[in-house]
């Protein structure tokens, strides 16, 4: 079958990070013949040669171990040897996989709803860019025969448990850090981590008391929790400042559920905003040439602080094509972020004498750790660190269920691609809201800008059926209120 036809059929497509679905809808089928097609891609592209080993690992939500062993199956069928690292950060597997130059593949619908999972695969570069994905989907597989029941499950007998999890990938990863970072460098700092069902919970404890810090473990769940870096839900809001109020805690930090994007939040329980995260950051390792989606804070061109600031559509690899391009123009370090906070390092950093190899994905702990050693190194709070940025300030939110064909419709409408019609169209929109447009900006979605210089951005997910806004604003309130009048607005779409 053709990977292609394949993705009409069951509605499992490529979104912004790999192959995203319905749990319901990636059955072991779907996740048998992608990781083939995959795989094939690779061979046929002379990346990779027959029987090299395949690093696989996964999240903690349902549906995971049966879509790991139909992925591990897969492997073992072509003649590859799975290589099982249990449920560990997306960038740990991924790291493992460029340090051994071979394919990786992490199961996890990242902030997604338990009812969707996904497959990300990795490069034994790095993450599958999208001409990577152009030519997976070309692929086509034969499926052994008698292998699959009617349901899409493989047959009785025909299960393949995964191999027993070893810890090479998450050691190395936990090791990557311990070594860059100086010994003792996070000594009496007080971290509360907030642990719900990420993956990246035994990373930050491993890591941050390795590094000095005293950790204290929060909020352990036992389901899958969907933590959204972009739109944290009131409830995570809520329990950080609770945390925060006895004050215990000079910084809390958490992740994802598959632990590239971060979340950090200050002595009162305030969460920084992932793009705020991303220029403290790239600030406190030295990064030369940064990269970031369009949607992101405009802080970074602002604070003065990079000798140049690329912006991309928005996800993880046009953010790495992106890196690539600055990178053969001779600049370096390069580095990345997006809005979620995952932070992406393209070239090595060195400080002291220790090296930090480059990571092209998305990581939360780097995050974390950088801004955790800004505050100790200057003896400031974080806080303090990012009241040191220009004062922009940006929320974001999403419309849930709401039909991506509807969005884009409704998008389309607003983005003829003639200036002056679009101003017009935006200006009829929002203008009695925020007064008038000054420009816009087509790059991912519709972006506008407003005389004010107060910006608001729309865009449909490319990972799951939801509308979203972003806003910026001189305050946090009004950015906020901002975001909350656009999806009243974008809800009279339906």
């Amino acid at each position: 079958m053709s990977i292609g036809d394949l993705m009409n059929e069951s509605g499992v497509g490529f979104g912004t990070s790999g192959a995203r679905g319905l749990a319901a809808a990636m059955t072991d089928q779907v996740c048998y013949a992608y990781t083939a097609g995959f795989l094939g891609y690779l061979l046929a592209a002379g990346a990779v040669r027959p029987g090299v080993d395949v690093g696989l690992a996964g999240d903690l939500r349902p549906s995971t171990g049966r879509i790991l062993a139909a992925c591990a199956r897969a492997v073992r069928d072509l003649g590859f040897q799975p290589r099982y690292f249990g449920r560990i950060p997306s960038p740990a597997v991924a790291a493992w996989g460029i340090a051994h130059a071979c394919p990786s593949l992490m199961v996890t619908g990242s902030h997604i709803p338990d009812d969707r999972n996904g497959i990300k695969f990795n490069l034994p570069t790095g993450e599958v860019l999208k001409a990577d994905e152009a030519g997976i989907r070309s692929q086509v597989v034969t499926l052994p025969a008698g292998l699959f029941n009617a349901a899409g499950g493989l047959a009785d007998g025909a299960s393949s448990a995964l191999p027993i999890a070893e810890s090479a990938a998450y050691d190395a990863y936990v090791r990557r850090y311990l070594d860059f970072f100086p010994s003792g460098c996070l000594h009496g700092l007080r971290v509360g981590s907030y642990e719900h069902s990420s993956v990246a919970r035994d990373a930050y404890w491993d890591i941050l008391t390795g590094l000095g810090a005293q950790v204290t473990r929060l909020g352990l769940a036992e389901r899958f929790i969907p933590v959204d870096t972009e739109a944290i839900r009131p409830e995570d809001v809520t329990l950080a400042r609770d945390w925060a109020a006895g004050g215990a805690f000079d910084a809390l930090v958490s992740a994802d559920g598959d632990g590239d994007r971060p979340l950090v939040a200050d002595a009162t329980g305030t969460w920084l905003r992932g793009d705020i995260a991303g220029i403290l950051c790239a600030r406190q390792l030295g990064v030369s040439a940064v990269v970031t989606p369009v949607s992101s804070n405009t802080a970074v061109e602002r604070c003065g602080a990079f000798a140049q600031v690329l912006r991309t559509r928005i996800g993880s690899p046009f953010v790495i094509e992106g890196m690539q391009q600055l990178r053969t123009q001779g600049l370096a370090p390069v580095a990345g972020y997006e809005a979620n906070g995952g932070f992406l390092l393209d070239t090595p950093i060195v400080c002291d004498g220790r090296t930090l190899a480059a990571l092209p994905t998305r990581d939360a702990v780097l995050v974390a750790l950088s801004i955790l050693q800004a505050a100790a190194q200057q003896g400031r709070s974080l806080s303090a660190l990012a009241d040191d940025l220009p004062a922009r300030f940006t929320h974001s939110d999403r419309i849930r269920d709401f039909p991506t064909a509807i969005s884009q419709a409704h998008i389309a409408a607003l983005t003829s691609g003639d200036r002056a019609h679009d101003i017009h169209a935006a200006e009829a929109l929002f203008g009695r809201h925020f007064g008038p447009v000054s420009g816009i900006d087509y790059t991912d979605g519709l972006r506008i800008t407003f005389t004010s210089g107060e910006i608001a951005h729309l865009r449909p997910s490319g990972n799951a059926p939801e509308l979203r806004a972003y806003t910026e604003a001189e305050s946090p309130e009004r950015a906020a209120r901002m975001n909350a009048i656009c999806l009243e607005v974008l809800g009279g779409w339906r």
